[in-house]
């Protein structure tokens, strides 16, 4: 029977099938193992990682990362390990987006994990890592919903206020709707020095980013029965926000190759006024060290679309260990490390939202003497009361490696963005029709 602790007292060890090993003894010993994984490389995750080397130090075990990658990336490196039979490895990172297309490889964490741990969890990311009543990913503190971010000082200045008002009729702020985007976008850029917003333009990012505009203006990206609709009325004015910015130059000519990284780079430099992004770089925008707009940055909920709702695809980052892995026991026991308080505390500290009940109640205390800070909690607890997932359907990152060319090819004009979603809404039938799902 295996043990999730080794070295250590039979009494104080759980069998790993019944529940595993008492809060107490995490991490546990694991004496001469290695670890292999596979996780989500960028500049806002290192901190985190930095804490693999305590809990090698801890359980006597080591960690052999084999990769490093976004996760567009390590879906494609996965998938080809699923085809090939070569799931050696051990430890994942995963998403919710990306999790409901192979559930199968990953092992119940339920099962190798004390309950009083699990139960430590927000209930909805737990309830969102449950796949097929399996808990196959544990969630870190990197709970994503967008905000906005901007430049205080493009709205202090006298200047600018009063030629946007002669121009739009309406006093310059920070917008609260993404028509106001639009006209303080445009009013802003200068290219090429200068651009009043960007977006992601390539694979899920642009996918996501045009579900969520499509929900803003009402509309529906699968309907009850599961078939796309998103060629709608709502649909062209979704995509026309992409569209009409592009043409008025209020965006970098790269954009439509950008993905995330790319978006908090950009901001950072200084070259954007307004920018919808995730929480985990609220710290490095306000880091003098990696942010020209230091001191310059503020934050507030995500603006609305024509419908009155606001924007607010969401989704959560969390690792999973695969059944396959030879040493579950160990490969839990780092996960549940790099998710424990200690490093949600430390994750966190930079802006991401935790997934832990008792890591958001610190957080909200810690902030009351740090004005940015406080004003990040306070802006993405409002974005999160208008979060939502995406369509749960295991062909969701499938249907938008489908789409997002299409969505490009408006956004370059080489379609309108009626025969682009029309196209796009085509392919993703098909997809669904060979999936079975309809």
């Amino acid at each position: 029977m295996s043990r999730f602790l080794a070295g250590v007292a039979a009494g104080a060890v759980i069998c790993a099938w019944a529940g595993s090993a008492l809060a107490a003894d995490l991490p546990g010993k694991f004496e001469g193992v290695t670890v292999d994984a596979k996780l989500i490389g960028g500049q806002q995750y290192e901190a985190l990682y930095a804490r693999i080397a305590e809990w090698e130090k801890a359980a006597g075990a080591k960690v052999n990362v084999l990769s490093k990658k976004n996760h567009f990336e390590l879906d494609k490196e996965i998938k080809s390990d699923i085809a090939t039979g070569n799931i050696t490895w051990c430890v994942g990172s995963n998403h919710s987006s990306f999790a409901p297309q192979y559930p199968d490889i990953y092992t119940d964490l339920a099962a190798l994990l004390p309950k009083e741990e699990v139960d430590a969890f927000v209930p909805a990311n737990i309830a969102a890592s449950t796949l097929g009543g399996k808990l196959v990913m544990l969630p870190r503190a990197q709970f994503d919903v967008s905000a906005l971010y901007y430049q205080k000082s493009l709205y202090q200045d006298e200047a600018k206020k009063a030629a946007f008002k002669g121009k739009y009729g309406y006093d310059l702020a920070p917008p609260d709707t993404w028509q106001q985007v639009t006209d303080q976008a445009t009013f802003f850029a200068s290219p090429p020095d200068f651009y009043g917003t960007q977006y992601a333009g390539k694979e899920e990012a642009i996918n996501g980013r045009f579900y969520e505009m499509l929900v803003a203006e009402g509309g529906e990206y699968l309907d009850a029965d599961g078939k796309p609709v998103f060629n709608s009325e709502a649909g062209v004015r979704a995509l026309d926000w992409f569209v009409n910015l592009y043409k008025a130059k209020a965006v970098p000519a790269g954009t439509t190759n950008y993905l995330w990284d790319d978006l908090g780079q950009g901001f950072a430099s200084g070259t954007i006024a307004v920018n919808l992004d995730w929480p985990g770089w609220a710290s490095f925008f306000n880091d003098p060290k990696s942010s020209k707009v230091a001191g310059n940055v503020g934050v507030k909920v995500q603006p609305a679309g024509s419908s009155g709702k606001r924007t607010g695809w969401s989704g959560h980052h969390g690792f999973s260990v695969t059944e396959s892995c030879a040493n579950k026991e160990a490969a839990a026991s780092l996960v549940w490390f790099l998710t424990n308080e200690d490093s949600q505390k430390l994750e966190s500290s930079a802006g991401p939202l935790p997934t832990r009940t008792a890591v958001w109640e610190y957080n909200i205390q810690q902030a009351e003497s740090d004005p940015y800070r406080k004003e990040v909690l306070t802006a993405f607890q409002e974005a999160a009361k208008n979060a939502f997932a995406v369509p749960q359907t295991p062909s969701w990152i499938e249907i938008s490696n489908a789409v997002y060319p299409e969505l490009q090819a408006a956004i370059l004009g080489d379609k309108t963005s009626k025969e682009a979603l029309d196209a796009a809404a085509e392919k993703a039938t098909q997809i669904l029709e060979d999936a079975g799902s309809l």
